[in-house]
């Protein structure tokens, strides 16, 4: 196998390289930094130096995988308990903690310094295995106050280093034991930094995190559990994390010294379409004055409009928004089509895109973490979000009657969009800030000043 600096020289240089493979130079940066070429240009490269796949860095070597006959191995090394296998055939070992067992799903990092509790209950990560890239994970323990989800809908959970031992006065639970009762497995002492290069540089991967109660891996059989998995794409998986049934809520949010509220004199009647809502979006809603009724994903147009809504709040979710939308879509339509006051966050912004006539994509590594820069496009302000989400909104396919309102700082994509012609917007970020930052908490403000328009006209 060739090392990246080999295979640089063969094309002429970094630049030349670069506009071989049609990347900036930045891209062939992190290639040294990697020591890897990414699989979308090993057909560019191959061609412009005339090597074969197997002399490439980062590519599967040539060499026939083992059988079960011969396998690869079925004892792990010294020390371990627990493996990350990838779909490429990566094997990062590690020490299990948690539940013992083995997932399947698509491997991501979240780039978040504080909520790890927030970030595992999100039931936007259902189907997910999550890499924490801050390495101190576990040491404000766990406790009822912040979970965002009656059951966390991730499989998995990957770190740097062991779990630490809780040192706040809220919790009431060691994250090992709250991950064993909740049967999520995880795995520490993975060079998460690596992993995190090799998902920005290729896609998030398909993986198994498995964590057996006697020691041993088949790891091809791993391989090809992970090969098999279809990925997100094509997935509708609010349908698995939405309420069963209506429910109203009324708690608000969360004050040192007094717990949360209760909304005792609401102003308006909002309905917020679970498509995998979190606790802390609907504490928001009820904060800024609404009595919030929260219908199930599948919920259509007649359940929405019995309800006589002054709103109508599209949450957050997981999955592919093309796959929800085949239900969602035509509710959400008449919805506009009735001209009621809607709010969407993360898939209830994609999915309000759909409604709109616009269409959406796979990112390929998503955005996920707290510490995410977005600019307002109407005051040039740039808010700090909290974001995770691995589908996007095509800005390109907008119909004329709507318009982009907020941009990522990160890679251009969309972050926020509004109707001209109705009432009616929409972004892709967390402004609940749970976890993360209040910069964005003014934009439920901005759904209860659109329903007191509506209602005063």
């Amino acid at each position: 196998m060739r090392s990246v600096e080999d295979i640089l020289a063969l094309m002429g240089g970094a630049e030349a390289a670069a506009a071989t493979c049609q990347v900036g130079t930045e891209a062939i940066r992190k290639w040294r930094q990697a020591r890897a070429i990414p699989a979308r240009h090993w057909a560019a490269v191959m061609h412009a130096t005339g090597l074969p796949l197997d002399a490439l860095p980062g590519a599967p070597s040539s060499t026939p995988r083992p059988t079960k006959e011969t396998p690869m191995t079925e004892t792990a090394p010294e020390g371990a308990t627990a493996a990350l296998v990838l779909d490429d055939g990566s094997v990062f070992w590690g020490r299990g903690f948690g539940a013992h067992g083995t997932m399947v799903a698509e491997i991501c990092f979240n780039t978040g310094m504080t909520g790890y509790q927030e970030t595992l209950t999100d039931p936007s990560y259902a189907a997910q295995i999550i890499a924490f890239t801050f390495p101190h994970i576990g040491n404000v323990g766990t406790n009822p106050e912040d979970m965002e989800a009656a059951n966390p809908a991730c499989r998995g959970l990957v770190v740097k280093q062991d779990l630490t031992e809780p040192a706040n006065y809220r919790a009431t639970a060691h994250l090992q034991d709250w991950l064993k009762r909740h049967n999520i497995p995880g795995i520490a002492g993975v060079d998460t930094r690596a992993l995190t290069i090799r998902i920005r540089d290729g896609g998030a991967p398909n993986g198994v995190l498995a964590f057996p109660a006697d020691g041993r891996f088949d790891i091809p059989a791993l391989v090809a559990q992970a090969k098999s998995w279809p990925g997100l794409e094509g997935m509708d998986l609010a349908k698995d994390v939405t309420a069963r049934q209506s429910y109203t809520w009324d708690e608000t949010r969360w004050s040192w010294g007094t717990g949360f509220g209760k909304q005792e004199a609401p102003r308006f009647r909002v309905v917020a379409l679970d498509y995998g809502a979190k606790r802390n979006i609907l504490r928001c809603l009820a904060d800024a004055g609404c009595a919030v009724t929260v219908l199930p994903a599948t919920a259509t147009a007649e359940d929405i409009l019995r309800e006589k809504p002054d709103g109508v709040f599209l949450s957050n979710g997981p999955g592919d928004p093309a796959a929800t939308g085949a239900y969602a879509v035509p509710a959400i339509q008449a919805v506009l089509e009735a001209r009621i006051p809607t709010f969407g966050i993360c898939l209830g912004h994609q999915l309000l895109a759909l409604a709109l006539g616009a269409r959406t994509y796979k990112l390929d590594r998503g955005h996920r973490g707290a510490n995410q820069p977005v600019q307002d496009l109407a005051t040039g302000k740039v808010e700090i979000t909290s974001q995770n989400h691995g589908f996007a909104v095509d800005a390109s396919t907008l119909p004329a009657t709507a318009k982009v309102t907020h941009i990522s700082l990160f890679d251009g994509s969309n972050e926020g969009i509004a109707a001209t012609d109705r009432p009616a917007f929409s972004v892709q970020y967390h402004p609940e800030a749970s976890p993360g930052p209040s910069d964005s908490h003014y934009l439920f403000h901005r759904f209860v000043a659109m329903m007191a328009e509506a209602k005063a006209a």
